[in-house]
């Protein structure tokens, strides 16, 4: 009985902060959605509406779009950063010349904040004076201008996004392939199994969980987008990099249409609650059911 309260008294402090800083906003954005409030009109006080905002989510084109918009850059983002991130946590278990400071440097993309990384891909990207643009000009002959191209900005996105946090699946990968015991490697040599069978049937299961954790991680952040993308693009040209946290950001900010952006945000956390889960069916469920 002792150690169950002492327990509890440990993790309090955590469980004090988690309430305050998660449950009650949540909680205020919940009540915030089912009013149509502008805090800045003549009449800055809250309507309450009921679900007035929820219906108006649906029959938003513009929100519907950008729910396509945001499902293909969480995918082809998310797929290039475990990709990316698996060959290079490979790279970094051998030793060659110079891993220290190219590992340090890997990782610098890692500590930026987002609308410093947003700014700096700004400036390699601006026609006139952006590196990646001369480049590609000297090179092949392509003028790229993401002011322009609909599908240069989406594509532009998603690798500054790969860039900014392909370290993070690196260093978890990293763990995971240090933390494997080398006995069921070394058996599978002797029973000569290549290198493509060993990771299908021997590393890939072993370091699923950390596939898994990262995914969610990166799955969660990057729905949430919205620094990087406002400093690059704008969300612009047109509509086709408005994903969903640039679309919540003009609907609360140069809008001021709080309930409504309230509504569309407890949405998205549900949408994203969703997608989690079934990614958790479909990848733990099957395995589990196996071994029962």
């Amino acid at each position: 009985m002792q150690s169950k309260t002492l327990g509890w008294l440990l993790l309090a402090p955590t469980l004090i902060i988690l309430f305050f800083f998660g449950v009650v906003p949540f909680l205020y954005v919940l009540w915030v959605s089912f009013h149509q409030w502008n805090p800045f009109a003549a009449d800055p006080g809250m309507s309450f509406n009921w679900a007035t905002n929820y219906r108006q989510v649906v029959f938003d084109a513009q929100f519907m779009a950008s729910l396509g918009v945001t499902a293909a850059f969480v995918f082809f983002a998310v797929v290039s950063e475990l990709i990316v991130g698996y060959l290079l946590a490979q790279a970094f278990m051998k030793d060659f010349p110079g891993k220290a400071i190219f590992r340090t440097i890997h990782t610098l993309p890692l500590i930026m904040a987002p609308i410093i990384v947003g700014s700096i891909w700004k400036l390699m990207t601006t026609p006139s004076i952006g590196i990646i643009p001369h480049l590609l000009h000297n090179w092949f002959g392509y003028d790229l201008n993401i002011g322009q191209s609909a599908a240069a900005a989406f594509i532009v996105t998603i690798i500054m996004d790969v860039w900014h946090w392909t370290p993070l699946v690196t260093l978890t990968l990293i763990a995971a392939l240090v933390s494997l015991p080398p006995d069921p490697f070394e058996q599978a040599q002797i029973d000569g199994a290549n290198k493509r069978q060993i990771f299908w049937h021997i590393t890939l299961p072993m370091i699923r969980p950390a596939i898994l954790a990262t995914v969610f991680i990166r799955l969660m952040d990057a729905l949430r987008t919205v620094d990087e993308v406002l400093m690059l693009t704008g969300g612009g040209p047109g509509s086709a990099t408005r994903y969903v946290g640039v679309h919540i950001y003009k609907e609360v900010f140069p809008r001021t249409n709080y309930g409504y952006g309230s509504a569309i945000s407890v949405i998205v956390l549900y949408l994203t609650i969703v997608a989690c889960w079934l990614l958790y069916v479909s990848l733990i469920a099957p395995r589990t059911s196996k071994k029962g």
